[in-house]
């Protein structure tokens, strides 16, 4: 059903949830669309008997996913986006919760034509904060005004978020959300993926550890909740992206 409204984050559109069976198991699936044309799309994990898993968990897994065409789709490895989906993914559909799909954050909010104009700057040197400035964009310029509006339109105010990045929580917080818990989502490093890697972790805060593995292994390095309230860690209050 379409609706009018003012409001930019307000939802002008969204579908009926369906199950869409994914080699991580099911998800019930909804999609929600934008005045600015973006659109966004949740999967609720589901047991065998398609009742939502955790449902009365006040505080449910949740990670917000920007898209990203090249790792997402194409399994590029320059970046660590494509695996992160599918390792979230399993997260949630062995422990319950929801996964958000952010469109319209390509390259942290540039677009793909100019993620690709970025990827160009980084071959001729330039790490991933610098290209994105040398094209006049934030090193992130990504929003999450939406995927809140997501969340509470699914019920979830508390959660505890998939993700290396303090500021993604900040940002929720800062929207009046609850983030009682920072849930990793590490992928192990490859030589084509290891100066991003480490550029997120050293210039954008990343709770990275970043132990290599040869390249034709893909399993992530395992580590354990960090309470999102934490004050023994000098990045949690630093502006980052992931």
């Amino acid at each position: 059903m379409t609706t009018a409204h003012s409001d930019p984050d307000e939802p002008i559109d969204s579908s009926q949830p369906v199950v869409v069976p994914t080699p991580q198991g099911n998800f019930s699936m909804r999609a929600w669309s934008f005045p600015d044309g973006h659109e966004l799309m949740s999967a609720t994990a589901l047991d065998d008997a398609g009742q939502a898993i955790d449902a009365d968990n006040p505080a449910p897994l949740v990670r917000i996913h920007s898209e990203c065409l090249t790792g997402d789709v194409f399994g590029s490895l320059r970046c660590d986006c494509g695996p992160q989906l599918h390792q979230g993914l399993d997260q949630i559909s062995a422990r319950g919760g929801t996964l958000i799909y952010v469109k319209g954050h390509e390259g942290r909010g540039i677009g793909l034509v100019n993620k690709l104009k970025a990827y160009r700057l980084q071959d001729d040197g330039l790490d991933t904060v610098d290209a994105n400035l040398a094209l006049g964009f934030q090193a992130d310029g990504r929003a999450y005004r939406q995927a809140a509006r997501v969340l509470r339109e699914l019920g979830i105010t508390t959660l505890r978020l998939i993700t290396n990045n303090p500021a993604k929580a900040e940002a929720l917080t800062e929207l009046g959300l609850v983030v009682g818990s920072l849930e990793p989502d590490e992928i192990s490093p490859r030589k084509e993926n290891a100066r991003y890697l480490a550029t997120k972790r050293d210039r954008m805060h990343h709770r990275l550890v970043l132990v290599p593995v040869e390249t034709d292994q893909d399993e992530p390095t395992p580590r354990g909740p960090v309470d999102a309230a934490s004050s023994d860690d000098p990045n949690t209050n630093q502006p980052t992206t992931d």
